[in-house]
């Protein structure tokens, strides 16, 4: 494994260098040259960000979150099985120990857990782990480094989603997710799949860059950086999958980003895409579509499956 991979914490943030690419809440966001992908500077001080994403996160900045994520288990199913389905063909039937790193109110690892693995939770949420214990899972509360990585242990596959976009120095979350694989093992990583083509359009008929959030969204990946980072790092790229993508949305003229209620019925009809498929035995169509999406570098996720040598 190769350990002299540079993350943003790894040198001082002014040494990060790269065209500015939007500007928001203070930070600029560039193309940094020194981390190959896309990031925020100045970069906060890790220790700013313990009690916002441990107390007020889900309460503050996502207050409906646990309520919607409920609401839409039936058509995530669809996600969550379609990403254990590859992990369990990428992976012999004798293992099956799954962490999931940042997970949420738990609905991907309770999916797993009836899938029959053996899975385990990290969260640092204490509303979103509390809720994670609800539906009877192991669930750890606090944040993933790489002191906890190696009190955790080994595992067969670990499950990273909407995690990197949100640290400091999300190689070194990587690295240590690295580390927590037995050989063989693979990595999920799923990460908004940012400044794409289809976001660049929209910018070009007046929309600002809404996805630039800082300081909640400090990295910004897209198909191409994430693969380049994780190669670096020593892993094996095996599969990419994607999931619709809600700038077409905007681009039919739809502006959700400015009016809440519009992007929650653009979601609900993205949701109808996918369940209608299902419902009549067209999953393997479904599939192929997004996966079509992922091989051109399109969908609003990127998610990558990475296996550890």
């Amino acid at each position: 494994m190769k350990m002299d991979a540079l993350g943003p914490e790894s040198i001082a943030w002014q040494d990060h260098h790269g065209p500015a690419l939007a500007k928001r809440n203070g930070y600029d966001v560039i193309a940094c040259t020194v981390c190959g992908f896309v990031h925020a500077i100045p970069l906060p001080n890790p220790d700013a960000l313990i009690t916002e994403y441990r107390e007020r996160y889900y309460s503050d900045e996502k207050p409906t979150y646990l309520a919607h994520a409920g609401e839409d288990q039936d058509w995530a199913l669809l996600g969550q099985n379609d990403r254990l389905e590859v992990l369990e063909q990428l992976l012999p039937a004798s293992r099956r120990r799954l962490i999931d790193i940042g997970c949420g109110p738990g609905f991907f690892l309770r999916t797993a857990c009836t899938r029959g693995w053996q899975g385990e939770g990290l969260e640092p949420s204490q509303q979103a782990s509390e809720h994670a214990r609800s539906l009877g899972l192991r669930v750890h509360q606090g944040f993933f480094t790489a002191e906890r990585a190696r009190e955790l242990g080994r595992f067969d596959a670990a499950h990273m989603n909407n995690v990197l976009e949100h640290v400091p120095d999300p190689v070194a979350l990587l690295t240590a997710a690295y580390g927590l694989l037995e050989p063989g093992g693979v990595l999920v990583v799923g990460v908004p799949n940012d400044f794409s083509p289809m976001q660049i359009a929209a910018t070009a008929q007046g929309l600002p860059p809404w996805w630039v959030a800082p300081p909640h969204h400090l990295n910004y990946f897209d198909f191409s950086s994430l693969s380049t980072v994780l190669e670096r790092l020593g892993f094996v790229l095996a599969e990419r999958q994607t999931s619709f993508p809600m700038e077409m949305f905007l681009l039919m003229g739809e502006d959700y980003t400015a009016d809440s209620s519009l992007g929650r019925a653009c979601h609900n009809r993205r949701k109808r895409f996918d369940l209608a498929l299902a419902e009549k035995g067209l999953n393997e169509v479904r599939r192929h579509f997004y996966r079509a999406l992922a091989d051109a570098g399109l969908g609003r996720e990127a998610v990558i499956f990475a296996i550890r040598p």
